[in-house]
């Protein structure tokens, strides 16, 4: 029989039609789905020492989450606070700037920190990092202590924050004699319990985190969580409490710990972590009491030497950041705003600010650098060093305190002294008299520096104020 030829053509002439078909398929390229934006959470803890996690070489506290969580990522060696205490800190990881520059450094009534009912707070022209990530539809929470001013005008709530649960200011902050209300527990703007039960406070602050998660599981969050201890007094809840082998102090370290574990399970559940840069930090170094370390770094809180102001610093990003790896590059907390404007696409502040983008250093690019020409330790209205590269220059100051050695009198001053931090990490040794071009150098960073930035009285060009208000009043439980 012959074939059938109109249908053989038919059939060649299909069969041509779908090549045809399938090759135009091929020729187009296929997009994968859009990267949704990474989630942030930034845990800020109060007073926490460079020696004070199992990771950074700790033989007392007991730190397994945290320890896992540089296990899985980055752990940072020379990662600065930009101040030795707490408001001038944080008012750095807001605004990626030094305190000198957004006036959140020691103010005129000669006060280390804001205290209850300051008059000043954050300005509201400042860009705050939840403001930038609200603009690329970022839920924003932040949980604990803020310390940037407890009057309504100053609170998170008007600085980007969707939401706040928390204490304002510092919780020794409660002096009758000075007018202190009780140590207030607020939600939003409102005090929902004073005085706030102290013991409950890493718990509830991890339920509310927690919470805040699951609500919105859905869009990017960035979570700030400003813990508010291991700050003195200590308190830790009865299944923390005397279970530790360093006292008080060990025991707030590991609810601390704890409370990590339960916001990494909580991302593991929802299946967030991939997408997740996680961060652990500190504002500033131990106060050196009761259990706090800062080792291998000489001095504590308050003080401008490597232990008043360096600070453990891990990010995790699972498949981005490269796991259990070290960056020995000098970074700061005024680096997280640019970088998570960077991340995200928000924009950059219009504003001067001295925080720089370190994804390269985050992504571990192999020409990666500190982006740092110089860092300056500033401490209450003073410049008080300057480190560039591994040297570090103390300046010779008439007052200061603490005191440069344990011989000189409290208000007697300190002689200038510059050590190099790669060889001599506890700072004993000056070698000025041998490095003649690297004095010289400083001396110039210096008189930058204070031009710019401003020293003790004398204001600096680039400086800004700080939001002061005509009247403050106690933030008060109402029934």
């Amino acid at each position: 029989m012959l074939p059938n030829t109109r249908n053989t053509r038919t059939l060649s002439a299909l069969a041509g039609i779908l090549l045809t078909t399938a090759s135009l398929f091929a020729a187009v390229p296929t997009h994968a789905a859009p990267t949704p934006p990474p989630n942030i959470i930034v845990i800020f803890c109060d007073d926490l020492g460079y020696g004070d996690l199992g990771c950074y070489g700790s033989k007392k506290n007991r730190t397994p989450h945290i320890d896992k969580l540089a296990t899985d990522g980055l752990r940072f060696t020379d990662f600065y606070s930009s101040s030795p205490v707490c408001t001038p800190s944080r008012s750095s990881l807001m605004t990626g700037c030094y305190a000198r520059r957004v006036g959140m450094h020691e103010d005129a009534t000669g006060h280390w920190v804001l205290i209850p009912r300051s008059k000043r707070g954050l300005a509201p022209e400042e860009l705050t990092v939840a403001e930038a990530l609200k603009t690329k539809g970022y839920a924003t929470a932040c949980i604990g202590k803020w310390h940037l001013g407890d009057q309504p005008e100053h609170l998170p709530t008007r600085h980007g924050f969707d939401h706040y649960y928390g204490i304002p200011y510092s919780n020794d902050m409660q002096a009758k004699g000075r007018g202190d209300p009780p140590l207030p527990l607020v939600a939003d703007e409102k005090v929902i319990e004073a005085p706030v039960d102290q013991s409950t406070l890493t718990k509830r602050y991890t339920a509310e985190a927690v919470r805040f998660i699951e609500n919105n599981k859905a869009k990017p969050f960035f979570l700030y969580l400003p813990h508010t201890f291991p700050h003195l007094p200590l308190f830790a809840s009865p299944d923390f409490k005397d279970k530790s082998a360093n006292g008080r102090y060990g025991d707030s370290v590991e609810e601390i710990d704890w409370s990590t574990g339960q916001i990494l399970a909580c991302l593991d559940k929802l299946d967030l972590a991939d997408n997740t840069l996680f961060i652990f930090t500190s504002d500033n170094g131990s106060n050196g009491r009761n259990g706090g370390s800062n080792a291998p770094l000489a001095g504590n809180k308050g003080s401008t030497m490597e232990g008043g102001m360096r600070v453990p610093m891990i990010a995790r990003w699972p498949g981005k950041i490269a796991a259990d790896s070290t960056c020995n590059a000098l970074t700061t907390t005024m680096d997280f705003l640019p970088t998570f404007c960077g991340l995200t696409g928000a924009a950059q502040p219009e504003k001067k600010i001295d925080g720089h983008d370190i994804r390269p250093l985050l992504f571990g690019k192999g020409d990666a650098k500190s982006p740092y020409e110089a860092l300056y330790y500033y401490r209450r209205r003073q410049l008080q060093a300057v480190r560039w590269g591994d040297w570090k220059l103390h300046l010779e100051l008439e007052n200061t305190h603490p005191n440069w050695t344990s011989a000189q009198q409290k208000g007697k001053g300190r002689p200038a002294k510059l050590v190099n931090l790669k060889s001599d990490l506890k700072e004993t040794t000056d070698v000025s008299a041998g490095n003649p071009a690297v004095m010289q150098r400083m001396h110039e960073l210096i008189a930058k520096a204070k031009a710019e930035l401003g020293d003790d009285d004398q204001r600096g060009s680039g400086q800004r104020d700080a939001k002061t208000l005509d009247r403050s009043k106690p933030m008060l439980l109402v029934e």
